[in-house]
């Protein structure tokens, strides 16, 4: 990555198409492509984005060397990129209008945040959320009580 090295934690996605991916993510996410490196045929062995302060490395699918098996999501992905945002309606309208599926639609939530998710064209799931104001958590609180299909939950 670019003067300074990127530390902590770092998903390194594998998709069918890194050259869109890349693209997608600059639209949706408000990426910034680091570093590009394509093989002889076109695909992309590594590519290294910043979205915000956090990297994201990514790589087109390789099944040829890794014993004929493809690896990037064939189906819903078991795992879920999160990212803090200033609006999660904003970061969820913009990624859908990037070309993202929209699979839970942004609503205030019990634990103080207004949360939803994406799954990105290349199979992989995102979720955003923003801070609530005190009373607005307040509001998710009690609907969560009144709705909560799991039945009443003990104090933490």
């Amino acid at each position: 990555m670019s003067e300074k090295k990127a530390g902590g934690l770092i998903p390194h996605l594998v998709v069918n198409g890194g050259a869109k991916a890349i693209e997608f993510y600059k639209a949706a996410l408000g990426a910034e492509e680091i570093a590009r490196m394509p093989a002889p045929d076109g695909r992309l062995m590594h590519a290294a984005l910043r979205i915000g302060d956090a990297a994201l490395f990514l790589c087109d699918d390789f099944p040829e060397h890794c014993g004929g098996v493809a690896r990037a999501p064939s189906g819903p992905s078991p795992v879920t990129l999160h990212l803090c945002v200033p609006c999660a309606d904003t970061a969820i309208g913009t990624a859908a209008g990037a070309g993202a599926t929209v699979t839970m639609a942004a609503a205030d939530m019990f634990w103080g945040d207004r949360y939803g998710q994406i799954v990105d064209p290349f199979g992989h799931a995102w979720s955003f959320s923003s801070p609530l104001s005190a009373e607005r958590k307040a509001e998710a609180e009690k609907k969560w009580a009144a709705e909560n299909p799991f039945g009443p939950t003990a104090a933490a």
